[in-house]
């Protein structure tokens, strides 16, 4: 196995073609496409399904291709480094459920390195995915919560992907509405109460577990559920139709604004909130700093 072939095995799925990814590096098709066959039968896997109308990933191609972008991106770097001297650009990627803290801690470590160059990326995205893009290398950390009820299945698509759980800090359950919303100025509030309103969910998509659910208390049976992709429709529709999710209660007035509350929920539940790496991973500088700035709520963690 060969650099040159990582290179190409990555060419070739970024292009989505074998013809179109030897124009792009100036080499014949059937070169490429025998250095590919040729790694495929060093490693004995199949890393892409050829037919007639094309090339697609295979399960364990994809698995492959986290692993070889990983290795040249780190070549890259120790070329810019030792053969072209130059610094280099700083990396990091996360991925993470929908926390407005999560974001506003990438926001912060963005700034703090605001005078050198970076490359940064942020996945708001799903429970499943977060895992992947970790497992997968498409994101350094990912951001989720554990609690009594999820456990046993996230620990074990943890540790199915050589990964591991790094708690940040535990919290009670809120219930997150309109500051209009008629319960927004109660103490507390109870299950029942919500009943005649409806509860706002992050759609899981094919992967649609109670126990890969963002929300706690996933098996409760709400009398009215609206599923949702992203978080500012999930607002709009706080305000709109005076619906309700739950949440860590941590609220960051920064992003979302001042127009919505956190109240406690009548709940014993406790979320852990944390990060997951790769197991025994080594952090970058843009990690560190990310984790340093998420653990500034605990505080706020109640």
């Amino acid at each position: 196995m060969t650099l040159q072939q990582l290179k190409y095995v990555i060419a070739i799925a970024d292009n989505g073609s074998i013809n179109l990814a030897a124009r792009a590096l100036f080499v014949s098709q059937p070169s490429l496409s025998g250095a590919v066959e040729k790694l495929e039968e060093e490693l004995g896997v199949t890393i892409f399904l050829r037919t007639n109308r094309g090339i697609s990933v295979t399960p364990e191609g994809s698995e492959f291709l986290g692993y070889a972008r990983q290795v040249v991106s780190q070549c890259q770097l120790m070329e810019e480094r030792y053969i072209e001297k130059k610094a280099g650009k700083k990396k990091f990627s996360v991925s993470m459920q929908h926390y407005t803290f999560a974001v506003k801690a990438f926001v912060e470590t963005a700034k703090a390195f605001g005078m050198d160059e970076y490359e940064l990326a942020v996945h708001e995205t799903k429970t499943y995915e977060v895992i992947q893009h970790v497992h997968g290398f498409k994101s350094e950390l990912g951001v989720l919560y554990i609690n009594e009820f999820n456990r046993k299945v996230i620990e074990k698509l943890l540790r199915d992907n050589d990964l591991e759980f790094h708690e940040l800090f535990p919290c009670h359950i809120y219930v997150y509405l309109w500051k209009n919303h008629p319960l927004a100025e109660k103490s507390a509030i109870t299950m029942e109460e919500l009943d005649e309103y409806p509860c706002i969910a992050f759609e899981q998509g094919m992967n649609n577990s109670f126990y890969l659910a963002e929300e706690v208390l996933s098996t409760y049976d709400y009398k009215r559920i609206i599923k949702v992709d992203d978080r500012a429709t999930n607002l709009n529709l706080m305000v709109g139709l005076n619906g309700y999710t739950l949440c860590s209660g941590i609220i960051c007035e920064e992003l979302n604004g001042s127009e919505y509350r956190a109240v406690p929920l009548k709940s014993k539940e406790v979320m852990h909130i944390g990060y997951i790496t790769r197991r025994n991973a080594v952090l970058s500088p843009l990690a560190k700093r990310y984790i340093e700035e998420m653990m500034k709520y605990k505080e706020m963690a109640r």
